[in-house]
């Protein structure tokens, strides 16, 4: 029993001591990231910026720019693959191995009519994930020039601006960013900077999109943020490949640190209840330095929160690849919206601007999207506002039947049989926005389906351009509950603000004192232990109050009501 007492102290001591600075920084960057803005621009932000599409007679269709862009775009797909370093496979973070590649053509997963610096552009991305931009005027492949950028940004603030034209400047083109995930379908990225704020954007140099956008305000929140909190630092080093072990393993100790903890803050509590004895002069906890104290007291009280933080910290980094990856894969998604190219879709001419404002009843169009299921398409008008507005045309849908969407689900279910689906009007514990998030983001409402398999696979699915929004496995389950649910804290009546705000403010707040006072400590621990025996004075050993084996040293001088833990 005393070694194991022993061993539960010296755990939490030098954890604590390696670990000290950390923990403050990863509970004051939490904080941080709780208040930044998103500099990556969302769905929403970028339909809000765009500029308004109003179509011309003589654009080409989309069957019209796919072919006579087919040489362009296997030249480019060529060079690409030439220049990818060998035995490189690209990835989403946290995903596992790409499959195998089939030999099936390549077809159009996405189609988007947009203008780009005032220039009509089709932006496509492929069954492969490639992305190009084709000239809706000559069918030629487009990559956006450093001019061309400049005026992409201008037209970006103007969209939004009371005070007129604010002047862009060109800085650089950059290969790959940190600000960005999943990037290499879309670089590399013409960097931009307007305005007299510090605004600057990276805009991609393959279609034209703006990709972030922020002030000077908004990247010193994001490096005192997220770039701290996930261990960024570490890929400007040149150390990015190991950036993932370093956080599986600092979460794994933080939180055998936050356990050993609050164990000897309950073994050390001593609340007098039922008339059981107290500390002398009646304190609950046998410490009177003032930082033991902070440290005691935010452990005792808020150190469930911080194992938390700690454990659901290490599960993100999924330790062991326990968790399966919950979302398609590029290979999933080719499968469940067919590798066929309907006619409807290739054929159509885009509309002269007083058709197409009588078909959306005014709004603002600023996009024109094909949306495929098998041989069925539908054409959506996307506005300024989010809007999704049906457009009819020959061959087209108002939106998916749920036929057609079962239809798709069987192309990557193959023989595993449908269990249920049914039609969600609100979100559901897995479904649901992030803050900041709106319905553009996460449509409603959607389709649910169950899968009969032994993993209870759900997916859901936006009847209205036929996307598979989201797929849910048991293992996708657990890890809800156990990381987003105990780290972002966005369940239930919690989810809602002020009350989430209310609530994460006095958890990361009593983080930030338990990881200052942990600093604090730390540091005086290191220089007893590292000072110089010759220079140490004579010590005497105390035992603290009512506490067996548990023993401090004291400075001879110190009188002993001025005593503190070790």
């Amino acid at each position: 029993m005393k070694f194991l007492n022993r061993l539960l102290y010296q755990v939490h001591r030098w954890l604590g001591v390696v670990l000290a600075l950390f923990m403050f920084v990863w509970f004051f960057s939490g904080l941080v990231i709780m208040y930044t803005t998103p500099a990556t621009q969302n769905r929403s932000q970028q339909l809000a910026h765009a500029e308004t599409l109003a179509p011309e007679l003589g654009w080409l269709s989309l069957g019209d720019a796919w072919n006579l862009s087919a040489e362009q775009r296997q030249a480019v797909a060529e060079k690409r693959k030439q220049n990818k370093p060998a035995g490189d496979v690209v990835r989403a973070e946290g995903e596992g191995a790409q499959a195998p590649k089939t030999e099936a053509p390549v077809s159009i997963a996405d189609a988007r009519l947009v203008r780009s610096a005032g220039e009509p552009l089709w932006l496509i991305e492929d069954s492969l994930g490639q992305r190009f931009a084709l000239s809706a005027i000559d069918g030629t492949l487009r990559e956006t020039s450093p001019e061309q950028a400049v005026k992409i940004a201008e037209n970006w603030f103007a969209a939004n601006s009371d005070n007129g034209l604010i002047k862009a400047s060109y800085l650089d083109i950059v290969p790959s960013t940190i600000f960005l995930r999943n990037q290499e379908a879309l670089s590399p990225f013409h960097h931009v900077a307007a305005g007299d704020d510090g605004s600057e954007l990276l805009i991609s140099s393959r279609t034209g999109e703006v990709l972030h956008a922020s002030t000077s305000v908004d990247r010193a929140f994001y490096y005192a943020g997220n770039w701290v909190h996930l261990f960024k630092p570490l890929e400007s080093i040149g150390l990015g490949s190991i950036r993932r072990d370093v956080q599986l393993w600092s979460g794994l100790f933080a939180t055998i640190a936050a356990l050993t903890g609050l164990i000897i803050g309950w073994l050390r509590w001593r609340p007098g209840f039922a008339g059981k004895p107290t500390y002398s002069q009646g304190r609950t906890q046998p410490y009177r330095e003032f930082w033991f104290k902070w440290h005691f007291w935010t452990g005792l009280i808020g150190g469930t929160f911080a194992l938390f933080w700690a454990f659901s910290g290490y599960i993100d980094t999924n330790p062991g690849k326990l968790f399966s990856q919950g979302n398609p894969s590029k290979q999933e998604l080719a499968r469940y919206s067919g590798n066929t190219l309907p006619q409807a879709m290739l054929n159509w001419l885009p509309v002269l601007p007083v058709e197409l404002s009588a078909a959306v009843d005014g709004a603002d169009v600023v996009e024109l999207a094909w949306k495929k299921l098998g041989d069925d398409v539908v054409l959506l008008a996307n506005t300024r506002e989010g809007q999704r507005l049906p457009q009819v045309a020959d061959g087209t849908r108002a939106e998916f039947s749920d036929e057609l969407l079962l239809a798709a689900v069987g192309r990557i279910a193959g023989k595993t049989p449908v269990a249920s689906h049914t039609v969600l009007n609100e979100y559901d514990s897995y479904y649901y926005p992030r803050h900041r998030q709106s319905l553009v983001e996460k449509p409603l409402p959607v389709v649910l389906v169950t899968l009969a398999d032994d993993v209870g696979t759900q997916l859901y699915l936006d009847p209205q351009d036929g996307k598979l929004l989201s797929k849910i496995d048991s293992s996708a389950r657990v890890v809800r509950w156990l990381y987003s649910a105990l780290h972002h804290w966005d369940f239930g009546w919690l989810y809602y603000r002020p009350i989430w705000d209310a609530w994460m403010l006095t958890w990361v707040l009593f983080g930030v004192v338990l990881g200052a006072s942990s600093v604090v400590l730390g540091w005086k621990r290191l220089r007893v232990t590292f000072k110089s025996k010759a220079k140490k004075p004579v010590t005497k050993r105390y035992k603290t109050e009512n506490i067996p084996n548990v023993a401090v040293e004291v400075h001879t001088q110190l009188e002993p009501q001025t005593q503190t833990q070790s």
